[in-house]
């Protein structure tokens, strides 16, 4: 099965990616997954700090323009492609309307609620991804899926305590 054909799999890497860095081998994942982590840090917090000072749903459109403008400079400016296939313009239509709602239900959030109940609620999108993934995408179900599902569900109990 082609990366084009299977979501799961990544499109430029057949296996595990590896990154030369000073020598040391690293999956670059790991060191994207840690990008991802700090600029979502920072977002939750400019965008609770804008959503208390002008309306949640316009600091949230003024968030998403910024971040289109930012990625479409990128793309432009580096050597990212440009080719579309109907496939992934939809899948990319979708993934918008998602993060839509997704940074509307934060930004409303974190102005009639805590940021840290908010922000940990919402970082276990990933538990929402791993139940898509196996029951839509045909992913393997494993222990550790199961366990860090149930591990997440757990957190979420225990920071509304």
């Amino acid at each position: 099965m082609s990366p084009e054909s299977d979501p799961t799999e990544p499109r430029n890497s057949p296996g595990k990616a590896v990154l030369d860095v000073e020598g040391s081998r690293m999956n670059p994942a790991i060191l994207f997954g840690v990008g991802t982590m700090l600029a979502w840090g920072f977002w939750i917090t400019f965008g609770n700090v804008a959503s208390n000072s002008i309306d949640p749903e316009m600091a949230a459109f003024v968030s998403y323009l910024t971040a289109t403008v930012v990625t479409g400079v990128y793309v432009v400016f580096s050597d990212a492609s440009v080719a579309v296939t109907n496939r992934g313009l939809l899948y990319s239509a979708v993934a918008g309307v998602a993060a839509a709602l997704g940074v509307l239900s934060t930004f409303i959030g974190v102005t009639v609620g805590s940021t840290a109940v908010v922000s940990t609620i919402g970082g276990m999108y990933f538990v929402t991804a791993a139940v898509i993934s196996v029951a839509a995408l045909g992913e393997p179900l494993s222990i550790q899926k199961v366990a860090g599902i149930g591990l997440a569900l757990v957190a979420i109990v225990v920071i509304n305590q």
